[in-house]
């Protein structure tokens, strides 16, 4: 197994490190948290290179280092309350329950979703609710939420989605279309106020 260890320390120091990840709590979650236990197992090989890796129920898992950039400018915190949209693999979902409070994620695929549910349970996460639906319209009823995150591309941020922000807080995610998408973030300044910027 020593093997994995150096190929995720080179994961975190040649993937993740250049894309001005700096933030050491995310860096030893990424060394810590096995992200092979949560890619389906014909990929295991794979789970710790430079690729996106795909899904049973459709959608990728995103590139480690994307990952890691996405959640440091998340700027979470052991109270927040997270809402993230697509579940994915559950990878992600489990690295935003470490770093915060309490996350409710949304995934529209049921295969994903059963997926996500055993990789988190078997890595004991437990300050997650998972359900089942399509996250461009967020989860109104547990809103406000201090911090969202986007896992899917969208063509452009919801303002409903927006409205689920607390003030001060901060969503990050992806919008366009293949092959031209941005990693954006969306701070709420105020109940009308958004400021929009792109990574």
């Amino acid at each position: 197994m020593e093997n994995m260890e150096q190929t995720r320390l080179n994961m975190v120091e040649q993937q993740i490190r250049p894309w001005d990840v700096f933030n050491q709590d995310i860096l030893n979650i990424f060394m810590t948290l096995k992200r092979e236990n949560f890619v389906p197992d014909v990929y295991r090989s794979i789970a710790l290179s430079d690729v996106e890796i795909p899904l049973p129920g459709g959608g990728k898992m995103l590139f480690p280092r994307v990952e890691a950039r996405l959640l440091q400018e998340l700027n979470l915190d052991k109270h927040d309350k997270v809402l993230e949209i697509g579940t994915g693999s559950g990878y992600v979902t489990a690295i935003l329950a470490k770093l915060s409070g309490f996350v409710y994620s949304i995934e529209i695929d049921e295969t994903n979703k059963k997926l996500a549910m055993t990789n988190l349970t078997e890595n004991g996460i437990t300050n997650v609710s998972l359900n089942l639906g399509n996250g461009i319209d967020g989860m109104p009823a547990k809103a406000p939420y201090d911090k969202i995150f986007v896992g899917g591309a969208l063509v452009e941020i919801p303002d409903s989605l927006k409205r689920q922000l607390k003030v001060g807080g901060k969503l990050v995610g992806f919008i366009g279309t293949e092959p031209i998408m941005h990693a954006i973030i969306i701070d709420k300044i105020s109940e009308t106020e958004f400021r929009q910027t792109t990574i």
